[in-house]
């Protein structure tokens, strides 16, 4: 039963969001802070039946009072209301279904029409690998490559990756949880290894208080989760930006 659930959820991951419009026009920002949402799905969003963070967490930026620019190739053609008079930011690098190794094979692609981000909100790494039961190995390797890549494209920025939200309880068994168990554990090494001089990769912890209560199916979040993945960010952000 564990098994047709998570082929039920990993398909229908598919099915909401395969393909993402991109932004041909992308002009690149100025902004002091230029932040770029990375990752799958979680990232993306599909409003009304899943919500991402971003909206969230652009939220809580502008009553920060926040100079800052999310960036990205996608637009999200999603409905949000204006908040404190102003209209959602909607540019990411949220794409359903992919896993790490599409995100790295796009991701120089997108650099180079957006320009270089000064911090990464790194969403769920190796997430749909794990769904899909890919190569633990490679999933790793292309999470350090990702990484390589946007420390390339700017020597000081900073990444922000997860400690991935679990799917719903009923999924985390068998393969699925050992494949979650041991990226949440191998992901704090990465962050050691990857951190250089100028570059931090920091790690915020998604799973730690996450429920099924925050989620809308298997695997997307729903209005609180979006919540609770935005405050988590923030905590972080508020000590890095400028």
């Amino acid at each position: 039963m564990n098994r047709i659930f998570l082929l039920l959820s990993t398909f229908c991951l598919f099915l909401l969001i395969g393909c993402t419009p991109e932004d041909d026009t992308v002009t690149p920002s100025n902004s002091i802070n230029k932040i770029m949402p990375l990752g799958a799905s979680r990232v993306e969003g599909a409003r009304p039946v899943f919500e991402s963070y971003r909206y969230e967490l652009w939220k809580q930026l502008v009553d920060g009072g926040w100079e800052f620019d999310y960036i990205g190739t996608v637009d999200d053609e999603a409905s949000y209301p204006n908040y404190a008079s102003q209209s959602f930011d909607n540019d990411h690098e949220g794409r359903g279904g992919w896993t790490s190794g599409q995100i790295l094979d796009g991701l120089q692609g997108w650099i180079d029409q957006t320009g270089a981000p000064d911090i990464v909100l790194f969403s769920s790494p190796g997430g749909n690998d794990a769904l899909q039961n890919l190569s633990y190995a490679d999933a790793v390797d292309n999470i350090n490559s990702i990484i390589d890549l946007l420390q390339e494209a700017n020597p000081n920025i900073t990444i922000i990756m997860e400690q991935l939200a679990p799917a719903r309880s009923e999924l985390m068994t068998g393969d699925l949880a050992n494949y979650f168990d041991q990226l949440q554990t191998d992901v704090i090494q990465i962050a050691q290894d990857q951190t250089t001089t100028t570059s931090q990769v920091l790690l915020v912890d998604m799973a730690t208080g996450f429920s099924d209560s925050l989620l809308a199916d298997d695997v997307h979040y729903n209005e609180a989760g979006a919540a609770f993945i935005a405050s988590q960010y923030y905590t972080v952000l508020e000590a890095i930006l400028e």
